[in-house]
């Protein structure tokens, strides 16, 4: 069986500038206790995992590249920020969540389970 889940929107920042961007072009947020990075790349904002799933590297310490890839400061290994798959071609994925701007606001939508077959919470 396989358990359903619906997204949950989250408010991170009232406006864009308020998140806190290094050099990198990535920022360190908090989403329902959980660290998370967002990256901003061409007039897009994305939301990924704090860590590598390789080898655990902080992805807020990676960069990202000239392709708009996010690339782990551990190993390299790179990951599309739009679908988490592993471009560099080491087979991992990488959690990422949607993110939208509504009235300048900045929301991050994750998955909340709703238990077996939807009945259940």
């Amino acid at each position: 069986y396989q358990l359903m889940t619906s997204l949950s929107w989250t408010k991170i920042a009232n406006h864009i500038n308020e998140l806190d961007f290094a050099d990198n072009h990535i920022a360190i947020t908090e989403v329902k206790g959980k660290k998370i990075c967002i990256a901003r790349w061409q007039d897009q904002v994305f939301a990924f995992a704090y860590k590598c799933p390789h080898a655990g590297g902080l992805m807020a310490h990676g960069y990202l590249d000239a392709l708009g890839n996010v690339v782990c400061p551990l190993h390299r290994y790179k990951f599309c920020m739009s679908n988490g798959r592993n471009v560099s071609g080491e087979g991992y994925f990488l959690k990422h969540w949607p993110v939208e701007i509504r009235e300048e606001a900045v929301w991050v939508g994750m998955e909340e389970p709703k238990g077996l077959f939807g009945f259940f919470k």
